[in-house]
């Protein structure tokens, strides 16, 4: 397959992952078990100062939940512009598809250990064709 191709359904599996991210990022409060809504009002509830400012756990988490909504998107849009830039400047894009590559795994890995599979397998599947698009890249370079 062509890294064109490779990386722009990359980026559409990275979208899906950004909108179920999304999702779970704006909802995660709404819990109907017990334990869950007392953890929930737990986290809400108890304000701390923490270098200048006065937050709870829970502004904590929904300001990483959505620090990584912001990360995602820009992975989605590097693996589409990527994919026109494949075509025409295969060195740069593979310079730029490496570390990108490698986040996307590492990305996974995070989410086998501390999350659920069905991210988890978003994101490999993500570094799956983005490093597919890598080494082809690279092998059309080689026989320049």
């Amino acid at each position: 397959m062509k890294p064109k191709l490779l990386l722009r359904i990359a980026s559409v599996v990275m979208f899906v992952h950004v909108v179920g991210h999304t999702i779970g990022a704006a909802t995660w409060k709404q819990a109907t078990e017990p334990a869950k809504q007392e953890v929930i009002r737990q986290m809400v509830d108890q304000r701390f100062p923490f270098m200048g400012m006065v937050r709870s756990m829970a502004d904590y988490y929904d300001g990483y939940g959505y620090a990584s909504t912001i990360s995602l998107l820009l992975i989605v849009a590097l693996l589409w512009i990527l994919s026109d830039l494949a075509d025409r400047n295969a060195v740069i894009a593979a310079k730029i598809l490496l570390p990108v590559s490698l986040f996307l795994l590492f990305l996974g890995i995070d989410e086998i250990l501390f999350f659920f599979p069905f991210a988890a397998a978003l994101s490999l599947l993500g570094a799956l064709l983005s490093s597919l698009s890598l080494l082809n890249l690279r092998k059309r370079e080689v026989l320049r």
